[in-house]
């Protein structure tokens, strides 16, 4: 249901001006925004050879699935899908952006930085790879061609955020959210970076534009959703039926409906924003826990499960469930995204990127 309450926003912005210190207070725009993540900007060499990964096919349930091993101990965490049809990934535990090109198998990666742990991906407006680095409590951007790092960092008074996941809005204004109970916006025009508080508190994770550009969010501690009113940057919290579900990721699909996966509760939620609605599924499975979601262009709607190990495809229109067995144990996806025909995530815990594709 939802609570109603616009939140006023508790934030703070400050203008960055490239290479320069963060200033006290709000600064003026910056046409070259952003600082590099070294000090020094990285150039293509920066980015360590190429290397080939090794890949191996299975098949579940009428699905192929490829998995392309990625340098050990990268932990991958999030993946995108790239404008030349490769796929960025994060190297969490390593510091880097990761392509991976699967017609080749060839990974090339980039390093973020001293202290980097990037957590989220995602592709821009631009074409380019922009990123949630928790480490350097930053957004930074890549130039995908010669592998140019920008660092945006937060305000020096907002450490520490946890942050998670990134959406751009109608207007090309990157939203993101922080665990820590933070949730905030960039503009890659000037480099300002404004950040707000949750108003519950810890929880931010997931996020998510609709087909109109709104942008939502998920919050795992605080078992809700939350749009954002782009203006003020104040939110309207609307909680799902379930009490203390645990809504971790968030997704919206061509109608601007919002699906949910509940990690605590181990469902699927979906809300309609147009009629206040609101649906759940129980996964199948004996302690399903459901981690990412994403709807790909045909509005199916897929799902991670940690309890079974596996990716879950998803009918709204039969309400009909297709597990899909992961072909390494306790392979740990966290995150999902794809384009037409293919879906795409990334084993955190075995050091392998996913491609799934229909038999």
């Amino acid at each position: 249901m939802l609570r109603p309450r616009t939140i006023a926003p508790l934030g703070l912005a400050l203008a960055l001006a490239a290479c320069a210190p963060v200033g006290s207070g709000s600064g003026g725009a910056s046409d070259s925004p952003g600082t590099s993540s070294t000090g020094q900007a990285p150039s293509p060499a920066a980015s360590s050879t190429p290397v080939a990964a090794t890949s191996s096919s299975a098949t579940s349930a009428g699905f192929d699935i490829t998995a392309f091993d990625v340098p050990a101990g990268s932990h991958p965490h999030d993946v995108a899908p790239a404008t030349d049809g490769g796929v960025w990934y994060t190297g969490q535990h390593v510091g880097t952006l990761g392509h991976l090109d699967p017609a080749t198998g060839t990974i090339r990666e980039t390093p973020l930085g001293p202290g980097s742990s990037p957590h989220g991906v995602i592709v821009g407006p631009d074409g380019a790879p922009w990123i949630t680095d928790g480490g350097q409590n930053a957004i930074i951007r890549v130039d995908p061609v010669t592998a140019d790092a920008k660092v945006f960092p937060l305000p020096a008074d907002r450490p520490n955020a946890n942050l998670n996941t990134a959406a751009f809005d109608g207007d090309g204004i990157l939203w993101f959210t922080g665990q820590s109970g933070i949730y905030g916006r960039l503009d890659p025009g000037t480099g300002t970076v404004d950040v707000f508080d949750d108003p519950d508190g810890r929880g931010p994770y997931g996020m998510t534009a609709t087909p109109d550009g709104d942008v939502w969010y998920a919050s795992l501690a605080g078992s809700h959703i939350a749009v954002i009113d782009s203006i003020t940057g104040g939110v309207s919290i609307v909680e799902p039926p379930t009490p203390e579900q645990g809504a971790r990721r968030i997704w919206s699909d061509s109608k601007g409906r919002l699906w949910v996966a509940e990690w605590n509760a181990g469902q699927v939620g979906l809300h309609d924003p147009d009629t206040g609605d609101w649906r759940e599924w129980k996964l199948p499975g004996a302690r399903p826990q459901a981690y990412a979601v994403y709807v790909d262009d045909r509005d199916i709607v897929w799902l991670t499960d940690f309890g079974a190990n596996a990716i879950v495809r998803f009918d709204p229109d039969t309400e009909a469930f297709d597990p899909i067995e992961l072909p390494s144990p306790d392979a740990a996806v966290r995150q999902l995204l794809g384009r037409p025909g293919e879906l795409w995530g990334a084993g955190s815990a075995v050091d392998k990127v996913f491609l799934v594709t229909e038999s």
